[in-house]
């Protein structure tokens, strides 16, 4: 009888380890993902056929905010985000005590400089005037791109902490007009240039492939900082199913799709 209780009691352990398993391997093919709106949910969906074909479910949970987004990844109800460029990540990190790391950069969202009263940087004149936007983080990224395109120069040490006493070299003596950011697309007649984020070019009606003079390139500092990437909890970053999200994000099919949908204002992170 003994022996018999021990046979039983073995082949359940055995029955529940093999259950156990089962479970374990359809989670593994699960990958849950929260995502704002856009361009990031648009996105996944043009991945979903691209994981299907490797066998994962990739689930798409739409967040209209901030927040939540890094709460279910962090409690383990999602995989991994897509929303949010790296200082936002670092800051949440530091701020909430959360384990949240980079994953893998997908895109950026490019500053460009657009005409105001001339049409080419090779017009620039002395004395010429390019209306930025006055915020910290959008300013110093303006001044980076004014000085990547050889207008001005700037301290060694500025980086994306710029602004305009960080000017060291103006060979133009251009004045710097800042301004909030939703109204430098309004000064366009009064200025020889803006420097615009994509969004707010996106909102004043400009193109940023077709419009734009010049902008923020994939190696430049400010793309590198911003890009916006795949956000995973602390150690689940090399998990199979992360590493195949972060391969299709990066596939050429969905750079195709970026590049053909969202006009220059989504750019793939290189």
């Amino acid at each position: 009888m003994k022996k018999f209780l021990a046979i039983l009691v073995t082949g359940a352990l055995i029955a529940g380890t093999l259950t156990g398993c089962g479970g374990s391997s359809k989670d593994d093919k699960v990958i849950k993902v929260a995502a704002s709106a856009t361009p990031h949910s648009e996105i996944l969906e043009q991945v979903k056929p691209i994981l299907e074909e490797q066998g994962y479910d990739l689930q798409v949970t739409v967040f209209d905010d901030y927040v939540q987004p890094n709460e279910v990844v962090e409690s383990g109800e999602f995989d991994a985000n897509y929303f949010q460029h790296i200082p936002y990540l670092n800051s949440f990190n530091e701020e909430k005590g959360t384990h949240l790391v980079n994953a893998g950069g997908i895109h950026y969202e490019p500053f460009g400089i657009y005409p105001g009263t001339k049409a080419s940087l090779d017009e620039v004149a002395d004395g010429d005037s390019i209306a930025v936007p006055n915020d910290t983080t959008n300013e110093a990224r303006a001044l980076l791109l004014l000085q990547d395109n050889g207008l001005i120069t700037l301290k060694d040490d500025a980086g994306l902490e710029a602004t305009v006493n960080d000017i060291v070299d103006n060979p133009h003596n251009l004045e710097i007009v800042e301004l909030e950011a939703a109204q430098v697309p309004r000064v366009v007649g009064e200025v020889a240039f803006v420097v615009l984020n994509g969004n707010y070019a996106l909102e004043a009606g400009y193109s940023v492939a077709k419009d734009s003079i010049a902008y923020e390139s994939t190696d430049s500092e400010a793309a590198k900082t911003y890009v916006n990437v795949i956000a995973a909890k602390e150690g689940n970053e090399d998990s199979a199913k992360i590493k195949a999200l972060v391969e299709a994000l990066k596939s050429d099919a969905i750079k195709t799709y970026i590049n053909d949908t969202y006009d220059g204002a989504v750019i793939p992170f290189e």
